[in-house]
């Protein structure tokens, strides 16, 4: 037996035990594991800088090693996570519905958890403890599959979260962690119908698409983030350049970082040199169109593979536009359908914006930076959908249950 299913069959086993905890019992598990994470945090340092030294020797990206990297300023904000997850309103069981039938019976539709959840990711450490933290609050077994380029890292994480749950009601065995780095590991896991109810891949588009097109276990996808800033003709300078540098800089290498910045041609002619120079003073390049290249001497002609582009890295894009519709339409053409905002001061064109764009998340005056769990108040997220069905934007605790009907009869026969 196959490392996959070997351990997805211990995950499944304990859906049963899952199911008949009570809150309490879970935010004990989740608190038991957020202080062990903070008492342990040498050794999860210690293995993460076998990580960060196996990447760097391999050429991996600086903006890449920084979503590996962990210290303990950011083990205390994962635990931190934790906690805020054992704050929230537990979901499951939940009543969404009553129903009264003519011939007597009671009708209940309730959330229920979705069962054994599958997670596929890559170079992010903190996704292990968000990932695992969330399934078990709502009750749901988890099989995790992080990158290889993390598994030292996860490997200790998850040593210290099973230790942390022997002493709690939470059955171990609901977090299971997949160690072998190969790709057929991730190919098994696809087709494993009947012990994974759920497969929600997280990380670049190759990955993802992969899960979606491959996989006959059912799909919450999340997306890449080819997201867009377009500065409106009415757009305040300051808050622009503000939102532009956040949006870009902040943190390049997540998915709601900004990709291209869209700017109207009455702001450029006035606005984009000096905006160009902020982005120039933290390191950005720019790559832009040919109105871009003549106002911004040092930007290097952008293709429509740039525009294409998700970088993770400071690197920017820029483009000139006629106003909101050309705006538009270019983020129709090569946007994610993820974070999307528009800076103006212009209340219709902020609203046709915010009514007519099609993604997860569209902004007003606010940067994309956003599009996140902490920041809608969800705790830790399990990542942001971009598909339409079940699940849009930051995914929190309701998106990881189902539901169920509950019917309460007198003895009611069917004619």
């Amino acid at each position: 037996m196959s490392e996959v299913v070997s351990k997805t069959t211990l995950a499944k086993g304990t859906t049963g035990i899952l199911a008949g905890l009570t809150t309490e019992q879970k935010n004990d598990a989740l608190l038991t594991m957020a202080e062990a994470l903070r008492s342990e945090s040498v050794s999860i340092i210690a293995a993460n800088r076998e990580d960060l030294e196996r990447g760097r020797q391999n050429g991996t990206p600086e903006s890449l090693l920084d979503r590996l990297a962990l210290d303990e300023a950011r083990i205390q904000v994962i635990a931190e996570g934790l906690q805020q997850i054992a704050a929230l309103p537990d979901p499951v069981g939940d009543t969404l519905e009553t129903l009264k039938r003519p011939n007597g019976l009671s009708i209940e539709k309730i959330r229920v958890p979705l069962g054994v959840i599958g997670i596929i990711y890559e170079a992010r450490p903190n996704v292990t403890v968000d990932a695992a933290g969330l399934c078990l609050k709502t009750g749901n077994a988890v099989v995790l599959r992080g990158g290889s380029s993390a598994l030292s890292s996860n490997r200790r994480i998850v040593e210290v979260l099973h230790a942390a749950l022997a002493g709690t009601a939470m059955p171990p065995h609901a977090l299971q962690l997949i160690e072998d780095p190969n790709r057929s590991s991730v190919d098994e896991m696809l087709k494993l119908n009947g012990l994974l109810d759920v497969i929600i891949p997280r990380g670049g588009s190759s990955l993802i698409q992969n899960v979606v097109m491959n996989a006959t276990v059912p799909v919450i996808e999340t997306g890449a983030g080819i997201c867009h800033t377009y500065l409106d003709a009415s757009a305040q300078p300051r808050m622009a350049q503000e939102i532009s540098l956040n949006a870009k800089a902040q943190r390049p290498s997540v998915c709601n970082a900004m990709e291209t910045l869209l700017v109207h041609r009455d702001y450029a002619r006035e606005q984009l040199l000096p905006l160009a120079e902020a982005f120039r003073d933290v390191h950005v390049e720019l790559r832009g169109c040919a109105e871009t290249v003549a106002l911004v001497p040092w930007a290097l002609p952008a293709t429509l593979e740039d525009y294409a582009t998700e970088y993770n890295d400071y690197i920017l894009n820029i483009k000139v536009v006629s106003g909101t519709e050309e705006a538009m339409q270019h983020i129709a053409q090569y946007g994610t359908q993820h974070s999307e905002c528009i800076v103006t001061e212009d209340s219709g064109n902020a609203a046709r914006f915010l009514q007519e764009m099609d993604a997860a998340v569209v902004y007003h005056n606010a940067s994309t930076r956003f599009t996140d769990g902490f920041e809608f108040g969800f705790g830790a997220e399990i990542g942001i959908s971009t598909q339409k069905l079940h699940a849009r934007g930051p995914m929190g605790l309701p998106a990881l249950t189902s539901t169920k009907y509950k019917i309460y009869g007198t003895g009611q026969i069917r004619g």
